[in-house]
C-alpha cells in the first residue's frame, strides 16, 4: 500500500499514539510506502529520506502503486516561499510550508485521487550551488526549535540542514548521525567552505547535533531557534552565553 499526505504538516510519530514522540513531520506532496496497517494508524517509509514512523489514518489518503511509482519518476519541484497557499476542487485554503513537495504539478494544476489542486506560487527545482544553501539557511533564522520539525513553524538541526540541502536539489538523511555518513571528511576547519556541515557529539561520542558553516568561523544552526554563533577547533561558541555548548566532531562536505 501506498499513501500521500493531502494536509499541510502532519505529525510522525514514533509509536501508534497522539501521546507518542513526535520523530519527523509529513508535509503536503510527500509520499511514502504503508509497512503496517491498523484500524486509527499507519508505519510509514517515507519516499524521500526512508524515514518511518506512524502515521494518523486521518491524515493522508490512500494512492495506488501507479501513481507512486509515477511520483518516483518525475522532477521533485518545491514550495520555495517560507509559507504559500494551494486551493482544493471545493476552493478551500490549504497551508504549504517551504519545501512541500509539488512533482505532480502541471500548468498550475495538480490531482491527487480525483481531488484537483491550484496552486499559483514559486517553486524550485534542480541542483543549485554553495552560495544558494546559505541564502535558504538565512530564511530560517529565528524558526523555533521543535523536536521532529522541518518547517518554517519549527524545525530541529538536521531538519533544519535537510530542508534546506533539499531545496538547492541535494538529498541528506534526516537525522544528524545518518547526515555524518554522508559525504566528505575534512581534517579542518581551514578546509572548509560556506554550506558544508558541521556535526558535534556528546560525552559518549554519539553524534547529537549539526550546523552549516558559513564565512568567518561562524555557524548557522539550531539551538533554541535557529540562530548563528562562532565556530572554532573546540566546536560552538555561543555569543549570548559566552560559552560552549557543542563539542566539535567532524566536518563534511557534500558538493
Amino acid at each position: 500500500m501506498y499513501g500521500i499526505c493531502n494536509l499541510s504538516i502532519v505529525p510522525l510519530r514514533a509509536i501508534e499514539s497522539d501521546k507518542s514522540e513526535m520523530i519527523n513531520q509529513v508535509l503536503f506532496g510527500e509520499h511514502f510506502t504503508i509497512l503496517e496497517h491498523t484500524q486509527n494508524w499507519s508505519k510509514i517509509r517515507l519516499a524521500f529520506d526512508n524515514f518511518e514512523g506512524w502515521i494518523d489514518n486521518k491524515q493522508f489518503v490512500k494512492i495506488s502503486e501507479d501513481l507512486f511509482r509515477n511520483i518516483n519518476k518525475k522532477d521533485t519541484v518545491y514550495v520555495k516561499e517560507l509559507v504559500d497557499i494551494i486551493y482544493n476542487t471545493n476552493n478551500e485554503i490549504l497551508t504549504l510550508p517551504m519545501g512541500a513537495p509539488l512533482s505532480l504539478l502541471n500548468n498550475n494544476k495538480l490531482t491527487i485521487n480525483a481531488v484537483d489542486y491550484l496552486f499559483e506560487g514559486e517553486t524550485i527545482s534542480g541542483e543549485k550551488g554553495k552560495n544558494a544553501i546559505k541564502q535558504f539557511a538565512f530564511l530560517f533564522l529565528n524558526t523555533p526549535f521543535l523536536w521532529g520539525g522541518k518547517s518554517p513553524f519549527g524545525i530541529d538541526c538536521s531538519g533544519f540542514t535537510q530542508l534546506v540541502y533539499k531545496l538547492c536539489g541535494y538529498q541528506l538523511f534526516r537525522n544528524a548521525n545518518e547526515q555524518a555518513t554522508q559525504g566528505e571528511v575534512l581534517s579542518f576547519i581551514e578546509e572548509s567552505e560556506p554550506g558544508d556541515l558541521a556535526f558535534f557529539d556528546n560525552e559518549d561520542g554519539e553524534i547529537i547535533h549539526v550546523g552549516i558553516i558559513l564565512n568567518d568561523y561562524r555557524i548557522i544552526h539550531v539551538y533554541g531557534k535557529v540562530r548563528i554563533d562562532t565556530l572554532d577547533h573546540s566546536g560552538i561558541f555561543n555569543i549570548d552565553l559566552q560559552k560552549h555548548t557543542h563539542k566539535l566532531r567532524v566536518i563534511k562536505k557534500y558538493l
